[in-house]
């Protein structure tokens, strides 16, 4: 995710539905709304949770979720996970590494936490893990730098 100006001046507080509570960076990002919708949410102590509901077009030729959907979440979760760090800043991935560990099916409720591991001037370390709710699914670590505005 390129996190422009606008996508860190706020994400939109979603009111009603499956997702009432939770945020999203809709219409900011055309291959993350292609490929989601993705939601986050943070708890009273900082936490932040990332989410979406799996469906047929997430899946591979197999019937499970395409390491390439667990991936491109995982590169939006980095982004959730850090959303204070980053704010009011342009940023970009420069690192995604993941182990692939379990499946996901239609309907499943598919989730990431994470943490910050270090924020410096420019570059944020970031861990997670993405699960559902019968076991994990892939652990990722990314690095994300912060750029100036063009």
């Amino acid at each position: 995710m390129d996190g422009g100006a606008d996508a860190w001046s706020g994400p939109r507080l979603i009111e009603d539905g499956e997702w009432a509570g939770w945020r999203a960076w809709h219409g900011l990002d055309p291959f993350e709304d292609q490929s989601g919708p993705f939601y986050f949410k943070d708890d009273d102590q900082g936490r932040v949770t990332a989410a979406f509901r799996a469906e047929k077009k997430h899946m591979n030729g197999g019937g499970f979720m395409h390491g390439g959907c667990m991936m491109t979440f995982a590169d939006y979760s980095l982004f959730a996970i850090a959303w204070k760090e980053l704010a009011d800043s342009r940023a970009v991935t420069v690192s995604l590494n993941g182990e692939f560990i379990g499946p996901a099916k239609p309907g499943d409720l598919v989730t990431s936490t994470g943490e910050v591991i270090r924020a410096g001037g420019s570059l944020l370390f970031i861990r997670g893990l993405i699960s559902t709710g019968s076991g994990p699914m892939l652990n990722f670590s990314g690095v994300v730098k912060k750029i100036r505005p063009r």
